[in-house]
């Protein structure tokens, strides 16, 4: 089977028709379709309470567990989509590198990748490794009926600065020694990581997710002719290795505002813009030919109701002019945001939006 029979055989009509998947294939839409990064999960009661006692990355591998958590915001919010519940490092822990992810600190990894000889440690993902994955997007597909599913997976440059660094960095100083100072490692690292990811995406695409995005959270570190030169091309492979797939791909890094052409010409159908920069001046730096996701400032959430849907507004004003928008915040939920707040902001955009 081919991969956009594949792709084709596992998407119902209902799916491919969805607000979401139009707006990603910027075609006309009967609203303005919403979701959130981390819509899954710290925000909600629901979520604590199934998830007390285990820790995160054993949760991830849990099929019931993971449907249960993707499936709370799409009921309580009424989000256009739902994002399956993960973590970046899940393709990295299933290779059995030894990391975990530490509350109140992030992924920590026991023994960083600095020297060629640790590159061996990064051993091919399979399916089989990540079996719990295809098992819950597919309980999830069926749950979810005309609601898309996104996957998503962790991009090359992010991953990588995880595993050199040993764990979350401001400064990403060791990082970028490696990507300075000896840049055949660092492509080869990148690379390995690429086809990593890779497989994780296809896993998920395979078995129903109907979109997926790829977060590269620390990108903004770069700069352009750095991203260009030892980024970007690790995730170009990525998004050409799926597109054979035909589902949209998204790219969203946070601060990557000098960042957002490239991103897009990395291959990303749509590109996800973070709240330093308007859509109108997004779409100016990306370009023709892409949808944008975004951008309302996360915080603004804990302003009140009519600060929220003022803001709301003026990113749809914003998004007006656009070939197609997807609704988000420019991050992820933060995890003391009232979940009534998000609630509403779906009915406002569903409501203010509607054509």
């Amino acid at each position: 089977m081919t991969a956009n029979n594949a792709s084709q055989g596992k998407q119902p009509t209902a799916t491919y028709d969805s607000a979401f998947l139009r707006a990603c294939r910027r075609e006309s839409v009967p609203h303005t379709p919403v979701w959130f990064m981390r819509q899954a999960g710290r925000s909600l009661p629901e979520y604590h309470k199934v998830r007390e006692g285990i820790p995160m990355l054993e949760s991830c591998t849990r099929p019931e567990l993971v449907t249960e958590i993707t499936l709370q915001p799409v009921r309580r919010h009424g989000v256009d989509a739902a994002v399956y519940f993960s973590d970046i490092v899940v393709p990295l822990k299933a290779i059995g590198l030894d990391l975990d992810i530490k509350p109140g600190v992030g992924p920590v990894v026991e023994q960083p990748i600095r020297t060629r000889a640790d590159l061996a440690r990064l051993r091919d993902l399979t399916p089989e490794d990540v079996s719990y994955v295809t098992e819950a997007v597919g309980m999830l597909t069926r749950e979810l009926g005309p609601t898309p599913l996104i996957g998503f997976a962790g991009a090359p440059f992010t991953l990588a600065s995880y595993l050199v660094e040993g764990g979350p960095s401001r400064t990403f100083e060791n990082a970028k020694a490696m990507m300075y100072g000896d840049p055949e490692l660092w492509a080869d690292l990148l690379d390995r990581l690429a086809d990593i990811t890779t497989t994780f995406l296809k896993v998920q695409i395979e078995a129903g997710a109907s979109a997926v995005q790829l977060f590269d959270s620390w990108a903004g570190a770069l700069a352009p002719a750095d991203y260009r030169s030892s980024a970007m091309p690790a995730s170009a492979k990525v998004f050409d290795a799926v597109a054979d797939y035909g589902v949209p791909r998204i790219h969203f890094g946070v601060g990557t505002g000098e960042l957002l052409g490239l991103m897009g010409e990395a291959g990303a159908d749509v590109v996800g813009v973070d709240w330093r920069v308007p859509l109108t001046e997004a779409a100016r730096r990306v370009g023709p030919g892409k949808a944008l996701q975004g951008n309302l400032d996360p915080t603004v959430l804990f302003a009140g109701k009519e600060v929220v849907e003022t803001k709301a507004q003026e990113v749809l004003d914003d998004a007006a002019g656009l070939e197609g928008h997807v609704f988000n915040l420019g991050h992820g939920v933060m995890p003391n945001t009232d979940p009534d707040a998000l609630t509403r902001l779906v009915e406002y955009v569903h409501g203010a939006s509607a054509r």
